[in-house]
């Protein structure tokens, strides 16, 4: 069957992905749960079915909506719990461990804003967004913990939000408004969730992100484009199925190795299309090779996912122990761009029993909007695929006008899943969306024949193995070393990784600064990722334009030659 009559078949008028347009003119999805309240709901019916599985212990899906009930009242009860109202800020902060999805998800029960926090974050990185978001609850474990608890004892007792930890890892939580998870009531089943009206246009997320200005920015969605995050993975995978010549939704629940941290939204794409399916995720507290082979065994997981390193490194030890992957049926990455040899190692090794899948999305889309998979991913090994059904994508010239099939420009989206704006931040919204909706991307792309294929990137950023490292934060934190005149940071390629961060910076006459010293200079600010690995000092200074502007294109080149 032809793609446009397999996507005919899903998006006609009373199909499952048919769309229309919404209130804003943007298109939106006609079917389907309206909030994530809504969508949790519907795992209940999954029951006894394994939902997470991990090193701590597993949960099945009744296990799992009866903790996330409980805990959702616990968070708005007055008497015996936080007291919290829909609306409020939660943060979360923790490896992947399955709290966090009961903590999310209680979350979307009450009615409150979730604010997924970056897990490698230092203690600064932490305090200037619980500053910003101004919670009035923070699940963590016990390593986060660690890191706010300066923060938290420079908030004022009467302000200061309730704490609870999980997975203490040896740590003794301790403190007011301080409790343990593990020390919380056993959850009744019977209860449910909170009485709350949950609306889609309720802000359901804040996912911080960073700018051209180096500081993070909360990125915020509504229930209404989280419906959309849900339905973008379940339409590729349906897709999909109709390719193979399959029925979509038939056969076994998937089992996925999602090894994306939770915070990321590549790993919203794959919970989400995880949950919609009734299907088990298998988490990785820390991503070890030999590991994530030995679970692929041990839990015949049909679907892999995570940033092209990973999946590098997981096709390369396979390769070496001669591990034909027998269960494996899905290889997605995401988070970064795939080198175009991944599909072609994939497809010589096992053939076509093993579909590949890659696609485009960024925090502000909540995940993927597009994906290239299966034999159009083999034949366009350069491309991140198709839009999905209820994304509008175009390519802008400079002046903001549609340009051509084959032109180079910036990438604009528009559509249901685009958040509605940054927190608190109406400056860096108006930069960020045009007037009718579109949302600048800042990557330069190709569209042609309904492919999109991003060639470069506008916004000074490099992408370290997914992680998103803003050249003008670390240029700043090595700017405030008091030997240090001026520096510039660039991405440079790596074989795994993708990119890795460099710096050229230019030290003062006589100073016995060394890279090394200059690096743990960085790395109190700044999360390790984010630390150049690539670090050249010299007392000359750096090339720069006839305004002044310090040439990083004459940079990049020296230090990848």
């Amino acid at each position: 069957m032809a793609m446009a009559s397999m996507d005919a078949l899903l998006t006609g008028p009373g199909a499952p992905f048919s769309v229309v347009r919404d209130e804003d003119g943007r298109l939106a999805y006609a079917e389907g749960p309206r909030t994530l309240r809504e969508f949790a709901e519907t795992t209940w019916a999954f029951g006894p079915a394994p939902f997470l599985i991990a090193e701590t212990g597993r949960l099945t899906y009744g296990e799992f909506f009866a903790a996330a009930s409980a805990l959702a009242r616990r968070f708005l009860d007055e008497r015996d719990g936080y007291g919290l109202r829909p609306g409020d800020r939660a943060v979360i902060a923790m490896r992947n461990h399955p709290e966090w999805q009961v903590a999310f998800w209680a979350c979307q029960l009450a009615g409150l804003v979730a604010v997924p926090l970056n897990g490698w974050w230092t203690a600064d990185e932490f305090a200037y967004a619980l500053d910003d978001c101004r919670p009035g609850v923070l699940v963590v474990d016990g390593e986060r913990h660690e890191r706010i608890a300066p923060w938290l004892a420079a908030v004022p007792a009467d302000r200061r939000p309730w704490t609870l930890v999980c997975h203490e890892e040896g740590r003794e939580p301790a403190g007011e408004r301080v409790e343990r998870y593990a020390e919380l009531p056993v959850p009744d089943p019977l209860l449910g969730p909170p009485d709350v009206d949950v609306q889609p246009h309720w802000d359901a997320t804040i996912l911080y992100t960073s700018g051209t200005t180096g500081r993070s920015k909360g990125a915020v969605a509504t229930h209404h484009a989280h419906m959309a995050a849900i339905a973008n993975p379940r339409y590729f995978a349906a897709l999909s199925a109709l390719g193979r010549g399959l029925v979509p939704g038939q056969g076994p629940a998937p089992v996925g190795l999602l090894t994306f941290p939770f915070f990321h939204v590549a790993a919203f794409t794959g919970f989400y299309a995880a949950m919609a399916a009734g299907g088990s995720l298998v988490l990785l507290r820390k991503w070890d090779t030999d590991t994530a082979l030995a679970l692929i065994h041990e839990h015949g997981i049909t679907n892999f996912g995570g940033v092209p390193t990973t999946a590098l490194q997981l096709l390369a030890r396979a390769e070496e122990l001669d591990d034909d992957l027998p269960t494996l049926a899905g290889f997605n990455t995401g988070g970064a761009a795939a080198p175009p040899d991944l599909v072609a190692r994939l497809t010589a090794r096992y053939g076509d029993r093993i579909e590949p899948r890659n696609g485009y999305g960024l925090t502000e889309t909540l995940g993927g909007v597009t994906a290239n998979f299966g034999a159009e991913y083999r034949s366009w090994p350069g491309s991140v695929g198709r839009p999905a059904p209820a994304v509008e994508a175009r390519i802008a010239g400079p002046g903001g006008e549609e340009l051509p099939d084959g032109a180079v420009g910036e990438l604009w989206l528009r559509g249901q899943s685009v958040i509605r704006g940054y927190w608190e931040d109406p400056a860096a919204t108006e930069a960020a969306f045009t007037p009718d909706g579109w949302f600048r991307t800042g990557d330069l792309a190709v569209l042609a024949e309904g492919r999109v294929s991003v060639v470069d990137r506008i916004k000074d950023m490099v992408i370290r193995g997914g992680e998103n490292v803003y050249c003008v934060e670390v240029e700043a934190c090595l700017h405030d070393h008091p030997d240090v005149l001026e520096a510039a940071v660039v991405g440079v390629p790596h074989p795994v990784l993708g990119e890795e961060v460099a710096a050229v910076v230019r030290v003062r006459e006589g100073a016995s600064l060394d890279p090394d010293s200059l690096r743990g200079f960085v790395g109190r600010s700044l999360a390790a990722f984010k630390v150049p690995a690539v670090l050249v000092l010299q007392p000359e200074e750096l090339p720069r334009n006839a305004t002044g502007k310090i040439l990083k294109r004459t940079l990049r080149e020296r230090l990848t030659a």
